[in-house]
């Protein structure tokens, strides 16, 4: 081989090894993101545009993938997956009560007489302690929110009155307030992953569940429910959440790209369930 050959092979190497340098250097980081509701739902929708946006600010470094349907696991297992490292994001809020007592007042019944009257909170200095407790006690650090609106219950039979909870099964999400509640007004209460309810519900195991109405049609819960009782008992918000291990280990410089990306996703978010604001 002569020298200019030579010289050729290795600037043909040379430029492999920076094509290949740039490929890697072009994706560094996948988060994956898994919600409980489907394509269709609100919180999928933002969580796309999270994606988007972030991986747009990043020129493609962090992409985000999405997983609807509790198809990367049901809610409690992703929170516990996020503290072990094993899932980087997911959106929920009244299940972290579990770690962080105070979340139990995103949930507390009837609390709330608006939808502005829940966003003050949010936004304010009692939302900025929830966040705090969240962050310290679960390892699961807020990075927006999003309005829901009012948990309403389903049932195949009227709902007028206390008196006709008695012995009422029904489905809650994990979270010790509902549970309480529930029982207290007569009802028998289960401790049920989101995506079981509707098998649960079509094969009598459960009479009845509660959630917001935008949940209960992408879930097709009209199919295996006659009446949606309008009790709006609960007005809360949600989290998009990003585990605490996780963003400890990104640069500053990405940290602020999460949180614009952030509150990019939380204004559609915002458009379709009411007035929110980044904190």
């Amino acid at each position: 081989m002569n020298f200019k050959t030579t010289i050729r092979t290795l600037a043909a190497g040379i430029a492999l090894a920076a094509l290949t340098g740039t490929a890697s250097f072009a994706q560094e980081l996948t988060l994956k993101l898994g919600h409980l509701a489907n394509e269709q739902n609100s919180w999928h929708k933002a969580s796309v545009k999270f994606g988007e946006e972030l991986s747009a600010l990043t020129d493609g470094r962090i992409v985000v993938e999405v997983f609807p349907n509790d198809s990367l696991g049901r809610e409690m297992d992703l929170i516990n997956g996020m503290q072990l490292g094993t899932v980087e994001m997911t959106i929920t809020v009244e299940s972290l009560q579990n770690w962080a007592p105070m979340a139990a007042l995103l949930a507390v019944p009837y609390a709330y007489n608006s939808l502005e009257e829940m966003d003050a909170v949010a936004s304010g200095d009692i939302g900025e302690q929830i966040k705090a407790e969240i962050i310290d006690r679960a390892q699961v650090r807020p990075i927006a929110y999003f309005a829901r609106g009012p948990r309403n219950l389903t049932s195949n039979r009227p709902i007028a009155s206390p008196d006709d909870l008695n012995g009422f099964r029904m489905r809650v999400p994990n979270v010790p307030l509902f549970v309480d509640t529930w029982s207290a007004l007569g009802a028998s209460p289960t401790p049920m992953a989101f995506s079981e309810v509707f098998t649960s519900l079509q094969n009598g195991t459960i009479e009845g569940q509660e959630n917001p109405l935008a949940l209960i049609q992408s879930a097709s819960f009209n199919e295996v429910q006659s009446h949606v009782n309008l009790t709006e008992h609960v007005r809360s918000w949600i989290y998009l959440t990003i585990a605490e291990q996780t963003w400890n280990q990104l640069s500053e410089e990405d940290q602020a790209h999460v949180m614009t990306a952030a509150a990019a996703a939380q204004c559609p978010a915002s458009a379709l369930m009411g007035p929110n604001r980044l904190n």
